[in-house]
């Protein structure tokens, strides 16, 4: 049964996080070492509640993805067409690509996500005060340019460290690129979308041999709730990010980093 509490547990807290600027990732090793849920099943779980985070952005951005599957959108130069996506996707598909046992092997633990947290609150922060008082020159996700798209791709490299958190670095850089928060976030969350598919689907295939019939209902339990939590979690930020800004967030990342400071020593 405590699997199941965990299962649970977890489930909340990548549902709330995934899209949100504070870092699931740094959450959920944060989180897991405190359960003490770590291991092959784990890992394992990690990866299928991911999966259901990603289905809650296909519900909240469905017309849009009819739309950009549609083959005469595929090329557009503007808004997230599968060509401006594949754009915004390269950058961090090759880094990840090289880096991914590194990554893995020395960057998942407590004092790697307390530094990414703290440094991707700063960037945060220094966006926000960037961009104070100024007129966005994009306020709608499909006036985004495929420079654009590319440029808010190599700010997405920064979320492979863990703690960073994917929608921080690019709703923060899309900032510096004079693209509302609004829009950046529903490119953050659409380019979400086939990039973690990918992730997911690599780590999947590494680990679904430990998989056995007696786990099924605790990755039921984890996908559910990531999903449904993470369906609520997208509608509240959107609105959020409507009439405020990403300080706040920062803060809260500095009080996490703080709280797991003084758990972990």
């Amino acid at each position: 049964m405590y699997e199941y509490f965990c299962a649970l547990v977890v489930g909340i807290v990548e549902g709330l996080t995934e899209y949100v600027p504070v870092s699931s990732t740094g959450h959920m090793i944060i989180v897991g070492h405190m359960l003490g849920f770590e291991g092959t099943l784990a890992d394992l779980f990690d990866v299928f509640i991911q999966l259901g985070a990603i289905l809650s952005v296909l519900v909240v951005y469905r017309q849009k993805f009819t739309f950009i599957l549609n083959t005469h959108h595929w090329f557009r130069r503007k808004g997230p067409s599968v060509f401006n996506l594949c754009v915004s996707m390269f950058p961090a598909c090759l880094t990840g690509l090289l880096f991914h046992g590194f990554i893995k092997h020395h960057l998942f633990s407590p004092t790697t996500v307390i530094i990414g947290l703290v440094l991707g609150g700063v960037f945060m922060i220094v966006a926000e005060k960037t961009r104070k008082g100024k007129e966005f020159e994009v306020t709608n996700v499909d006036k985004i340019s495929t420079k654009q798209a590319f440029l808010i791709g190599l700010f997405q490299c920064l979320s492979l460290w863990p703690g960073f958190s994917r929608s921080g670095s690019t709703i923060a850089g899309s900032l510096l690129l004079g693209i509302s928060r609004k829009a950046g976030a529903d490119f953050t969350f659409i380019m979400a979308v086939p990039l973690m598919f990918l992730a997911c689907f690599y780590d999947l295939l590494k680990v679904i041999g430990s998989l056995s019939m007696g786990d099924l209902g605790i990755l039921a339990v984890g996908f559910v709730t990531a999903f449904v939590v993470a369906y609520a979690s997208i509608l509240w930020f959107l609105k959020f990010l409507n009439t405020s800004t990403l300080t706040g967030f920062a803060i809260y990342r500095f009080f996490v980093a703080a709280f797991a400071l003084v758990y972990f020593w």
